[in-house]
């Protein structure tokens, strides 16, 4: 067994083995290795080192937009949280929701609301369309579905329709619901893929107030006839030009399209591309735009690059990147699932405690993977950028792009994981 900072030759891989390398850490073990600063030309583990050029993502013969995005985007020092100042202009208890709701809120602590929630908030309050831009992890859940919740609980007639990107956000999303809805009776479905359609049905069957869903899904359900959107007053898009990034733009216009004219829309994403833009122009009715970006990624997040000079360097620079013990909880970015799958297997055959997350997989190995990040119960979890923008772990210490992102859009979204809130994160990006 190596020790964790050993800088010597790597063992030998094994002709029987399928490749796996010895352990050279077990993730429960303690560790003594030192704590590496980030950026310097000296750090072993290559961060900026060689000269500036084009990079890969490791794909093989395969060129991704990512090879024309300047690598100098990767790299930004996190500005320290203390000095990460806002005052709002209200407090929870200021806004004037329904009693219920706000015993609720005070049930769960909320008292100082960020940003996009103090500035969101009032405005949907009054029925108005609103376009709410803020960096990932910064609380537009909770901005939208306050609003939307005070009106339920006001008009138990209306319908409130939430489209997300992928299963793991409107699961997130709805959770978020029942637990500000305790004790109302307002009813929810997740209308998603992969699981169950029938199960959907029959929530939709014995009515539901508000339905949290993938367009696919929901295009489905309201193609079956158990969706009707003429009688859904209120829509919401989460991360909208995520969804348009996966080709559920037509899904979107037919949902929007088959609304009534005077309706509620709210439309909340960390960017907004010109496409959404155009689709916003379309479909909202004087919005409201609330704006509370100042940078593209959040200034929580220290971001730097990891330099090699040819893609078989990467696993053995990853690998002396998670013997470190500040990597304690990682999100591990490729770009195919069938790469994902082969870096998770690489990974336990190194001693390190992974789970593979991508779309191929069951719904309930998804939450499982997840569900074991949360608890640390692993160390990492490798990811297609299905987990891009649905998943929420709670204080990820670490984003690794081990593929290089096809866009700077997407390596916005995918750091987004960490630094969230009010806390520190580290995202690093192999270039060469």
């Amino acid at each position: 067994m190596h020790t964790t900072n050993s800088r010597g030759p790597r063992p030998a891989r094994s002709s029987s083995s399928g490749g796996n390398y010895a352990p050279r850490r077990n993730f429960n073990s303690t560790s003594s290795a030192p704590r590496r600063s980030f950026g310097g030309a000296s750090s072993s583990a290559g961060y900026r080192g060689g000269s500036r050029g084009g990079f890969s993502g490791g794909r093989g013969k395969r060129s991704f937009k990512g090879d024309s995005i300047d690598t100098s985007r990767f790299i930004n020092r996190a500005t320290a949280v203390e000095e990460i100042v806002h005052v709002a202009k209200h407090t929870f208890a200021d806004f004037d929701v329904h009693p219920s709701l706000q015993a609720n809120l005070d049930a769960k602590g909320f008292v100082q609301p960020s940003p996009i929630q103090d500035q969101a908030i009032p405005v949907a309050l009054e029925g108005k369309d609103v376009i709410g831009i803020a960096n990932t992890g910064t609380g537009k859940t909770v901005a939208f579905l306050i609003p939307i919740i005070n009106k339920l609980v006001s008009d138990r007639n209306h319908k409130v329709m939430i489209l997300t990107p992928t299963r793991e956000l409107a699961q997130q999303i709805e959770t978020e619901f029942r637990t500000l809805t305790h004790g109302m009776k307002l009813w929810s479905v997740c209308a998603v893929g992969g699981l169950p359609i029938m199960r959907q049905i029959r929530s939709l069957e014995m009515g539901v107030h508000i339905v949290i869903g993938t367009p696919g899904r929901v295009k489905d359900l309201i193609s079956r006839n158990k969706i009707t959107m003429s009688q859904y007053g209120t829509i919401v898009l989460d991360e909208a030009d995520r969804m348009l990034d996966m080709g559920f733009i037509d899904d979107m216009k037919v949902i929007l399209g088959a609304m009534p004219k005077e309706r509620q829309t709210l439309f909340f994403s960390a960017t907004f591309s010109p496409e959404i833009k155009a689709l916003c122009g379309q479909f909202l009715t004087d919005p409201v735009t609330v704006a509370i970006k100042t940078r593209d990624t959040a200034a929580s997040v220290d971001q730097d690059i990891i330099r090699v000079s040819h893609v078989s360097e990467k696993i053995d620079k990853l690998h002396d990147l998670l013997v470190q013990p500040e990597f304690r909880k990682v999100l591990i970015f490729r770009e195919t699932k069938h790469h994902t799958d082969e870096l998770a297997r690489e990974l336990r055959g190194r001693g390190f405690a992974v789970s593979a997350l991508h779309g191929d997989m069951r719904s309930r190995e998804r939450s499982r993977a997840v569900e074991a990040l949360t608890k640390g119960q692993i160390q990492a979890v490798i990811a297609t950028d299905v987990a891009a923008r649905g998943i929420d772990i709670p204080d990820i210490s670490h984003v690794i792009n081990y593929d290089t992102p096809s866009t700077y859009d997407t390596y916005v979204h995918r750091i987004g994981r960490t630094g969230r809130g009010n806390k520190k994160g580290v995202a690093l990006t192999f270039v060469r």
